[in-house]
């Protein structure tokens, strides 16, 4: 028998992924790209409406503490503890409130990304849903302000006791409305979550009309762990949160369900 010549062996430059799997890796690597683009503008639209609210940091500061400052006593103000609370706390206010006004551009950019991958009746609905997530976060921050903090302030200074002058950290407050902001602002999505669950099939509107007792209890609860430990916070979260609720039930029974199959799939 002849010897058999050996086999080539394989060049250490050459590519070991079949062209198959070179196929299947390139379309992660052109989304993890579009990826970063879509969140390097992000940081970039952020940085830019930062730069511009810096220097109107002390003043928007000001605006924030007013529902405090019209219920401190006569001659009070509000303090800095720490050596560095005059300068960080505006400067944490401002860039705060920058990615709350980039907020729309960012969901923007995430409606970019996601929106090759969704089928047309979704892509309809998307939209509205996108702007009314948009229009009720901002309008849940302006119910805290306007409505909540009055109230609630108002009640703290009246019930410090007798002797005790109310003089509150800058920083300290700061964190405290910052979390309002964030419970109400999400508190009111509620009816865009409750549309999404029934699109999406997860629950349909007379399971969410059955649990409603339910709800209920749960938006005092939620009321109680996010909010300061006083009745009229509490309430003014949770009433607004079962409201909205059946706010979203309202708009399910609306909005005619259709099924992926009678739709074309993205491409």
């Amino acid at each position: 028998m002849t010897a058999q010549p050996p086999l080539p062996k394989p060049s250490p430059m050459s590519d070991k992924r079949t062209p198959a799997k070179l196929a299947d890796d390139m379309p992660l690597v052109a989304h993890l790209t579009e990826l970063r683009s879509r969140l390097l503008r992000i940081v970039l639209l952020w940085m830019l409406i930062f730069a511009g609210l810096f220097y109107f940091a002390n003043d928007l500061y000001s605006f924030i503490s007013e529902p405090l400052r019209v219920f401190l006593p006569e001659g009070t103000s509000m303090i800095a503890t720490d050596v560095a609370s005059p300068f960080l706390t505006p400067f944490k206010l401002a860039l705060v409130s920058a990615l709350f006004l980039a907020m729309p551009f960012v969901l923007h950019q995430v409606w970019g990304f996601i929106a090759p991958g969704l089928y047309k009746h979704e892509k309809r609905l998307a939209v509205p849903l996108l702007a009314s997530s948009i229009f009720l976060f901002y309008a849940g921050m302006a119910f805290a302000y306007y409505v909540v903090f009055p109230l609630v302030f108002g009640f703290f200074t009246s019930a410090a006791p007798e002797g005790v002058t109310v003089m509150t950290d800058i920083n300290k407050y700061l964190d405290f409305v910052l979390t309002l902001f964030m419970a109400f602002g999400l508190a009111f999505e509620i009816p865009v979550a409750t549309v999404l669950l029934v699109l999406a099939g997860a629950v349909d509107v007379a399971k969410l009309r059955e649990i409603r007792p339910y709800v209920v209890v749960g938006c005092f609860v939620i009321g109680m762990l996010l909010t300061p430990p006083d009745v009229i916070s509490q309430a003014l979260l949770a009433v607004p949160m079962w409201l909205l609720y059946e706010v979203g039930i309202l708009f399910s029974l609306l909005i005619k369900r259709r099924e992926p199959a009678d739709d074309t799939p993205p491409a």
